[in-house]
């Protein structure tokens, strides 16, 4: 038995759905259906199900972008920080191995080579920066497991999310049997809110610079086929071997979806910031060196953009099937009494709801 907690957000979705195709017995949990924020709930519900492994894919990333977690700071924080000390508490006592979802967005920036030396460059939206990934690709190296968070609460300037990201993962690195798996910028062909592609189709001005990608099914199969291989536990990079510039996806967009719209990009940082930005965004590339060693293969970032593209869904309005599913499952998962014993094991059943 897998509990599944966050089941109904971007990532819960694509946890459940891939469980679902495994085979694997698995208990999705929200918290508008069971407040797991509670050490006291949560602990006793595990201790009762005792499930094999814990997979937190809740969080708290703003809507539609991180400019959203500068006006909830308490959502954020208890969301970021507290929950997954609170899971990892739990998991402690009842001896029970636990997957986290992180984040990149604690660094910015990336190594570059030059003159046969690795230099840090913090700015990748700078003109100069991005003209020479475009011509030398292969100069550009990215953050390692190892590496000291730049873009934190101890490294301003920082978002607010890398901020709860990076102590979060400050406190997890003290647990022997928690696997850390950071994803950046998630994408897929399905539309959604939390897509990149779909924020790109879709924003006034588009904001350039060079990131590390993660599509959002190569994600979640990695993490689950790093604990069923009993891989180290430990942090991991999890992201599409490469990186790609901005202009460059938007380019593919064109190029395939031929979207009707004329795509206008910021002059530069200072028009961006005074008028379309509240937080310091972080833009970087992260090592995925670590990923491979450990037997775990992964598409090039290109090759995922391009085949996600090419098999675009647009979305779909809710229908009335959808809300009546997440009542019944909310009524299904919410616990009447203290000494409740949970009774629902979702193997098959379809999970459409969206966002938490």
């Amino acid at each position: 038995m897998i509990l599944l907690l966050g089941a109904t957000g971007y990532i819960g979705q694509a946890f459940a759905a891939e469980l679902r195709r495994r085979g694997e017995r698995f208990i999705p949990l929200s918290r508008k259906a069971f407040d797991y924020t509670s050490f006291e709930l949560l602990f006793d519900y595990v201790r009762k199900i005792r499930p094999r492994f814990i997979i937190n894919a809740a969080g708290y990333s703003g809507k539609p972008n991180v400019d959203a977690c500068e006006l909830a700071h308490g959502e954020a924080f208890q969301a970021n920080v507290v929950l997954p000390q609170t899971v990892a508490r739990v998991c402690l006592v009842t001896q029970t191995p636990m997957g986290h979802v992180s984040s990149g967005c604690i660094y910015s920036g990336a190594k570059i080579l030059e003159k046969g030396h690795l230099r840090l460059e913090k700015d990748l939206s700078r003109p100069e920066i991005r003209k020479l990934f475009d011509t030398h690709p292969e100069r550009f190296f990215g953050f390692t497991e190892e590496d000291e968070p730049n873009f934190s609460f101890q490294n301003q300037p920082c978002s607010f999310l890398g901020g709860t990201k990076a102590l979060a993962e400050a406190e997890l690195r003290q647990s022997a049997t928690t696997y850390v798996w950071r994803l950046r910028l998630p994408f897929s062909e399905q539309d959604s809110p939390a897509n990149l592609l779909s924020k790109l189709l879709r924003y006034p001005k588009i904001y350039d610079s060079v990131n590390s990608l993660s599509h959002v099914d190569d994600f979640v199969r990695a993490c689950l086929d790093l604990w069923k291989m009993q891989a180290a536990y430990g942090i991991y990079n999890i992201t599409n071997p490469g990186a790609v510039a901005t202009h460059k996806v938007v380019q593919m967009l064109q190029r395939v979806l031929k979207p009707r719209r004329f795509f206008e990009y910021w002059i530069d940082d200072d028009e961006f910031y005074r008028e379309g930005a509240r937080a310091p965004r972080s833009n970087c590339i992260l090592d995925v060196s670590k990923l491979l060693r450990a037997g775990i293969k992964m598409r090039p970032v290109e090759d995922a953009l391009e085949a996600s593209l090419r098999k675009w869904r647009p979305a779909q309005a809710t229908t009335p099937s959808d809300q009546a599913l997440a009542a019944q499952m909310a009524g299904f998962l919410t616990p009447n009494h203290h000494d409740w014993t949970p009774s629902l094991v979702c193997e098959d059943s379809e999970m459409r709801v969206t966002g938490e």
